[in-house]
């Protein structure tokens, strides 16, 4: 009887301290801060990383360096330059080198660190200063030299000629560009003929060298992960990734390549026709590994994890029979083998692969951006939940010879910064619910929901059924500031997600399945989704309900409003609605090749058959178009055809068009715009 009372007490106790949280807001998700990149000093003893403040008032996001304990401890600010990141400790620990912008240049600095107190002493000195910035830096192991990455005129031999170069451009009152190939702007910008090189600085002084001159870049564009290139341990050699075929726009065959750190001609060492990336040597130096896809223009073909003998040039495949791609990677200091994140069923575990051996999924949860201690002792990652933003934590392995099989338990993990908790302590977050059920063709698929604060299970909630991008992505118990759930359910929805065919995390074939049927598994799977929600969850009110999706989720909003009407609303953000329109003007041709299998004008029944266009008779649904003028990916003339469309057919619409934004809402006062009119329009339905 008294066990039972002391329960009852602790639940309702807990019941009222969710109770007295209030909840998330959007000035809520603004003051979070921002953490990314842990980089640990050689002692193992602390763990530096970059922490991104967002001010609403200035419209601005700042970055600074913290540090913690890696045995735990508080965690706190470590400098306060201007446009500072990318910072790195020297290989013998006694300084660290950072990028900032403190005389109007990005550039590097380096400064004395003492590792007893965890402090930066002295004056920051001043390592570069070409005139093309600095970018991606890294130490050599000697810690004589620096790495790092500039754009750069390819024709140009020296920094006085880019410098006159790039101040002929800037002065100049004609601003029109002549393009003579392919991928002539990306995502967001438009290129200007200048390709990144890695260059290589003496701290002595003198000019950097320039190790990858040519045509091409070095390291290719990337959307954020681990660095495309490394020293090998002994310093005299780069291993870095680049692409090389002519029309870059319809390839992802980016290669592995080695060079002298004196310079030379390079050398190829992967063979795959699909992309290869992120070499890293092995500390002794025997090996580098690297992730690789074995098909050509496939971008979201299986990673693997390969590994390649330096003595011998032979190229084994680490994660055979592992059908989950292989994403952030690092060595054990003992060179036996490698850790490994990779996402499954809406996680990120972590993995370990010995070099004879099989992957074994160690602990669960979101992790990202690994490092081990040198000793061997931690493995200290970023980790994130849908309740959560970013905050880093330390996974016990000195223990790592006696894993056979994942442990029971989990193993011994510590999160060591709660940067966010003044902030999280005070609202009410709900947690990621799974559920499965069967859909099309009878394959199994996983969906999530994501109840209101002060849930009443008594009540039937408006829903907002939310549709991920990519189409190779996922939900999962990961947090987002664009698209976030916890958010979207703040203001008394019951939020619905469902990883359709396409999505990652699920095995190769499941993301294969939507390659040229992108609105058959794909929709049946979200309709299917629905529907088991609507008959297992007795709160969700089925006539109050709108569908929201980005990029493939715009694409497939805009493809629910010509094959149903069960939505009271749609919003549909950067997403294709011609698809032949869609192929001309995007820039990485690659994606439509492959997704639509051809050409529009080799494979014209595919396209006409997928394209949301050909349903506008059947358009009735109330729609929300959100587009940015600097979408490269999907040009802003989707968004206007699509809202053209819909205000002819008499369709209640609205447009929010964003003039300096890209395929993302990244500016904070764009972001609060976005939230407040995507709510209004979702509350103007479904609310009445």
């Amino acid at each position: 009887m008294v066990r039972r009372f002391l329960v009852a007490l602790l639940l309702l106790s807990s019941f009222a301290v969710a109770q007295s949280k209030r909840a998330f807001t959007f000035d809520d998700m603004m003051k979070l801060k921002r953490v990314a990149e842990p980089y640990l000093s050689p002692d193992g003893k602390w763990a530096a990383f970059t922490v991104t403040d967002v001010s609403l008032e200035t419209n601005k996001k700042t970055n600074h360096i913290w540090i913690v304990p890696v045995a735990g401890g508080e965690a706190r600010q470590l400098t306060n330059y201007s446009g500072e990141d990318n910072f790195r400790f020297s290989p013998d620990g006694k300084s660290a080198l950072a990028i900032t912008d403190a005389e109007g240049s990005s550039q590097v600095y380096v400064q004395d660190f003492d590792t007893t107190t965890g402090t930066l002493t002295g004056d920051p000195r001043k390592v570069t200063s070409i005139s093309t910035e600095v970018s991606a830096a890294t130490w050599s192991p000697d810690g004589r030299s620096i790495l790092f990455v500039s754009a750069v005129w390819p024709d140009c031999k020296d920094d006085a000629c880019n410098k006159q170069r790039d101040d002929e451009r800037s002065q100049s009152k004609v601003k029109a560009q002549i393009f003579t190939h392919l991928l002539y702007r990306h995502w967001n910008a438009y290129g200007n003929g200048k390709r990144s090189h890695l260059f290589i600085q003496s701290l002595e002084g003198g000019e950097p060298l320039d190790l990858t001159p040519g045509d091409h870049d070095v390291p290719p564009f990337s959307l954020g992960g681990q660095d495309q290139y490394s020293f090998s341990p002994d310093g005299k050699e780069i291993a870095y990734a680049s692409n090389l075929d002519e029309v870059e726009a319809t390839s992802t065959n980016t290669d592995i390549f080695v060079v002298p750190v004196t310079g030379g001609t390079p050398k190829k060492i992967s063979t795959s026709p699909g992309a290869d990336s992120t070499p890293l040597y092995s500390p002794d130096g025997k090996y580098i590994a690297f992730r690789s896809q074995a098909r050509a223009g496939y971008e979201s073909d299986r990673f693997r994890l390969m590994l390649y003998e330096r003595a011998t040039g032979k190229t084994t495949e680490l994660t055979q029979g592992f059908d989950g791609w292989v994403e952030s990677i690092v060595w054990h200091p003992n060179s036996r083998g490698l850790f490994f994140t990779s996402e499954l069923k809406g996680e990120a575990p972590v993995y370990w692969v010995e070099l004879q051996g099989h992957p074994i999924e160690l602990w669960a949860g979101f992790n990202d951006g690994c490092q081990v201690t040198p000793a061997g002792t931690f493995l200290v990652c970023d980790v994130m939940s849908i309740k959560a933003p970013n905050e880093i934590q330390t996974i016990k392995i000195s223990n790592l010879k006696e894993i056979t099989h994942k442990p029971e338990g989990g193993g011994s993990i510590d999160q060591i910064t709660h940067i966010n908790a003044p902030i999280l302590d005070q609202v009410q977050m709900q947690p990621i619910e799974p559920f499965w059920f069967t859909g099309a063709e009878g394959v199994k698929v996983q969906g999530f929901l994501v109840k209101p604060p002060n849930f009443d299970a008594s009540k039937k909630y408006p829903v907002k059924f939310l549709i991920h991008g990519g189409p190779q992505g996922a939900w999962g118990d990961d947090w987002s500031f664009r698209w976030n759930p916890e958010l979207f359910a703040a203001n008394g929805y019951l939020v619905i997600m469902v990883n359709p065919r396409g999505s990652t995390g699920y095995g190769q074939k499941f993301i294969d399945d939507i390659n040229g049927d992108w609105g058959g598994r794909a929709y049946q799977d979200l309709m299917l989704g629905l529907d088991y929600a609507e008959k297992n969850f007795a709160n969700v009110d089925k006539d109050r309900e709108c569908a929201l999706g980005a990029s493939y989720g715009g694409y497939m909003a805009n493809w629910l409003e010509g094959h149903t009407t069960r939505f009271k609303c749609i919003v549909s953000h950067d997403g294709m609605f011609n698809t032949v329109s869609a192929f001309g003007t995007t820039e990485e041709l690659w994606f439509n090749n492959w997704e639509f299998k051809g050409t529009p004008w080799t494979n014209p029944e595919m396209y006409k058959k997928w394209s949301p266009n050909q349903s506008v008779a059947n358009f009735k649904t109330p729609m929300l178009v959100v587009h940015g003028q600097l979408d490269y990916r999907l040009d802003v003339s989707e968004g206007f055809q699509l809202f053209t469309y819909l205000q002819l057919q008499k369709v209640p619409s609205k447009m929010l068009y964003f003039p300096d934004e890209g395929h993302w809402v990244l500016k904070p006062q764009n972001s609060q715009l976005w939230y407040k009119t995507v709510n209004d329009w979702v509350d103007q339905w479904t609310k009445k």
